[in-house]
């Protein structure tokens, strides 16, 4: 062999090597980040796969919220998509996506060996299901039980003890419920409705404005009388849900509407004085019988790393995040002392509706969520205009 030939061939070599060496590359999105403690987990699931098959894995996961959500929906609409996602399914988030995302049993039938489950909770409207679920989730009215305990305060079981203890935390300069209108007003919204209308009403999906019932004005009309008593923080329109979650868990705020995933950010030390509670009726007695739930995201392949080179990798990169084992480390929502006694207690004998919003589309749920609900909390929008704003974007077509 020449000089030169043996040189050709070393370099042809150094160019093949570190092609060897990094595998396949593979993109992914989640909401594992943040205050989540299953993202430790879900890094880690990740690092593992790379030192078992050499692939490497890129990774820009970020906390939910709108802003997350519109850039992931922006991707997929500028053909910037992952190649695993994370997100959203069966509902008004998931539905620009299924042109570009895997049915599972298409998958299953090129890969048969690896059984991905199908779950009917998260079956789309066209009768398929793309994503594979990773947790259940309840929605509910967190309260620092310590808190009631030492201002001699009942919990709120019923609507005289919510506003009892409203008035008892403002006056000692506690924070009676901690919200912010900024980015999360989401739960707030549920929860005003879940007090006013009765569950077919909350389930109602009207076309016309005519048709909202008027159990969903009353909502509006509540979450005013609640700004009007105090019940917020004085910066609730100008704070973050980051800043409003630190708030009740450093026990400057007594109560907070959230969703199963607080859980997460508290010890076992602090489940012990945490529960958890179904939304009082404003009018009758007691709480509502029914409480928010459901299963609402699950891991997604896209159709641009099927039809890739990048497919068995992407496959393989699937299965390792939906495995049992996998799946049990991803829904890391242990709960234990009083925190796990009532959820328990707030499920049992009550029917578990969906979030009103997940059935909106993208544009009138934003407008419900971040630019009515501020408003009519503070008075410059009334109940009325707000539902007119929002039906004319026709939220509940299909």
């Amino acid at each position: 062999m020449t000089w030169k030939k043996w040189l050709l061939f070393l370099l042809s070599l150094c160019l093949c090597v570190p092609a060897l060496a990094d595998g396949v590359r593979l993109r992914t999105v989640s909401s594992f980040a943040g205050a989540d403690t299953a993202a430790e987990a879900y890094v880690d699931i990740l690092k593992a796969y790379e030192a078992r098959t050499g692939n490497t894995v890129s990774d820009t996961s970020a906390a939910s919220d709108e802003q997350w959500k519109a850039g992931v929906l922006n991707d997929f609409a500028a053909g910037n998509e992952p190649d695993i996602l994370f997100f959203f399914a069966a509902g008004a988030d998931s539905a620009p996506l299924l042109s570009r995302v895997v049915p599972i049993a298409e998958i299953n039938a090129a890969y048969p060996a690896l059984h991905l489950p199908e779950s009917d909770a998260l079956r789309e409207a066209d009768g398929a299901v793309y994503a594979i679920p990773v947790r259940g989730y309840w929605e509910g009215l967190y309260v620092n039980t310590d808190l009631f305990e030492a201002h001699g305060l009942a919990l709120p079981t019923d609507w005289d003890s919510f506003t009892a203890a409203i008035r008892g935390f403002r006056e000692a300069g506690i924070v009676p419920i901690s919200v912010s209108m900024t980015d999360i007003p989401h739960y707030l919204a549920e929860f005003a409705l879940l007090a006013c209308a009765t569950p077919e009403e909350q389930q109602a999906r009207p076309r016309r404005l005519e048709d909202v019932p008027d159990s969903w004005f009353q909502a509006m009309v509540l979450i005013r009388e609640l700004y009007e008593a105090g019940a917020f923080a004085d910066d609730v329109n100008a704070t973050y849900e980051s800043a409003a979650t630190a708030r009740f868990l450093n026990k400057q705020a007594a109560m907070q509407f959230d969703g199963s995933w607080l859980s997460s950010s508290l010890s076992p030390q602090s489940m012990e004085t945490t529960a958890v509670l179904p939304m009082p009726l404003r009018s009758g007695n007691g709480a509502a019988d029914s409480y928010i739930g459901g299963v609402s995201m699950g891991f997604y392949l896209t159709r641009r790393a099927w039809n890739s080179p990048r497919r068995d990798a992407a496959v393989s990169l699937l299965a390792e995040l939906t495995r049992p084992d996998s799946l049990r480390r991803l829904g890391n929502q242990t709960l234990s002392g009083r925190l796990r006694a009532s959820a328990e207690a707030m499920a049992e004998g009550r029917s578990m509706l969906s979030p009103l919003q997940d059935a909106m589309n993208r544009e009138a749920r934003e407008v419900w969520l971040l630019e009515c609900i501020p408003a009519v909390a503070e008075g410059t929008m009334s109940p009325e205009e707000c539902w007119a704003r929002v039906m004319a974007l026709s939220p509940f077509s299909e």
